[in-house]
């Protein structure tokens, strides 16, 4: 029974798909739920999935075809059987028989069965090979000073004129966060403000209670969690960072939705955690490790990622020692993590070395001024320096 193979049922949010490759080939056997193929859409990559065991029989749309909701993308069948691992080698042996002998019969020089070998393994035209004989027979000699030679051609080509390239087009997320980050710089006025954060007591903590809180709570105690209960208590001290632009008017958002950025293969993704206020440290770590590995792997669903009221980027998982994070519209304002990095610093008047971290925060300047931004970082900074401040929310 042929079964239609559609793509998924794209949210009101999403205006239609890319389809990002074939993980089947047609005519292949397949299992019931494994992956045939995946649809790239703005925001994430959806998987299409077999129904049933079966055969794939007809691939309809190809790869980079733009495929809208619910539109038939292949044909399946239930009933179908693959050819057997014997039959193909058959029909293979068969192929390579024929082109053995079409190519002994296209030429009129005589050559023995070792000669004859060569020259189908290597698929050369005998007619081309120059015969050291006078009566035109090729010998051994002759087709292996031949293929010598096409390989010293063919190197001095490659040294004297070859720059190897290759073109691929850009993918559909690729292409949107380009013209989104385009569009941010264009449209708003970012401006960054930065600080530095003294992280010896938060790696005291972790070095005191890490094992003891993975144990608990079956889940590692991170940075990120500390930064997100910060930026939370932060963005309740001042709401206008938590606001965004809609036109011309500003919302205010009641909630804190924080976005975590992931950097995948496919591009930057951020998931978002809703309701970030509420949750507790040990839920906000379990969060943020479940979401980078859904990123990682294309399982993020589009209601994971819609939304979002404040964003928090960590470039120092690659060494990052200070950047400036682009927004992330139409939110006020970002937070930019860094490496960690032992540095000089004075404290109380004498010289010691101190994990230090560089914090970077921009920010859209038709709303914010400074003045709110640089209090913001600050109170980031305060409560991270002095982690008693987290749990008296201060």
């Amino acid at each position: 029974m042929v079964i239609e193979i559609k793509s998924p049922t794209f949210p009101e949010s999403v205006a239609d798909g890319t389809v990002a490759n074939w993980l089947k080939k047609e005519g292949e056997q397949v299992n019931q739920d494994e992956i045939l193929a995946e649809i790239e859409t703005d925001k994430v990559v959806l998987e299409v999935v077999a129904p049933t065991n079966g055969v794939l029989t007809k691939i309809i749309k190809k790869e980079g075809d733009v495929v809208n909701s619910a539109e038939v993308i292949g044909e399946f069948d239930e009933d179908q059987e693959v050819k057997s691992l014997k039959e193909e080698k058959t029909e293979a042996k068969a192929e390579e028989l024929q082109d053995e002998t079409q190519i002994i019969k296209a030429t009129n020089k005589k050559s023995g069965p070792a000669v004859k070998k060569i020259v189908a393994e290597n698929n050369i035209d005998p007619e081309a090979i120059e015969s050291s004989r006078k009566d035109n027979r090729l010998t051994k000699a002759d087709v292996i000073n031949h293929l010598e030679s096409q390989q010293k051609n063919a190197q001095g080509s490659v040294a004297v004129s070859s720059r190897p390239e290759k073109r691929v087009p850009m993918t559909r997320l690729r292409s949107t966060i380009a013209k989104r980050l385009v569009s941010v710089q264009q449209e708003t006025a970012m401006l960054t403000t930065f600080n530095e954060v003294d992280m010896l007591p938060i790696k005291e903590l972790r070095s005191k209670y890490g094992q003891e809180f993975e144990k608990q709570h079956g889940i590692k105690l991170g940075f990120m969690g500390f930064f997100v209960i910060a930026a939370v208590q932060a963005l309740k001290k001042f709401p206008i960072v938590n606001a965004s632009i809609d036109g011309s008017d500003v919302v205010y958002h009641g909630y804190q939705d924080i976005g975590v950025a992931v950097s995948t293969e496919r591009g930057l993704v951020v998931p978002i955690i809703k309701d970030a206020d509420t949750k507790s440290l040990p839920d906000l770590e379990r969060s943020i490790f479940e979401y980078s590995e859904k990123a990682r792997d294309s399982k993020l669903t589009i209601d994971e990622m819609q939304g979002g009221t404040f964003t928090i980027s960590n470039g120092g998982v690659f060494g990052s020692l200070l950047s400036t994070p682009i927004l992330n519209a139409p939110q006020t304002a970002i937070l930019g993590m860094h490496a960690i990095q032992e540095r000089p610093v004075a404290v109380n008047g004498q010289v010691v070395i101190r994990p230090m971290m560089y914090l970077a925060m921009s920010y859209d300047h038709r709303l914010l001024d400074g003045k709110e931004a640089v209090r913001f970082l600050v109170s980031i900074k305060e409560q991270l320096e002095s982690p008693e401040r987290l749990l008296l929310n201060l």
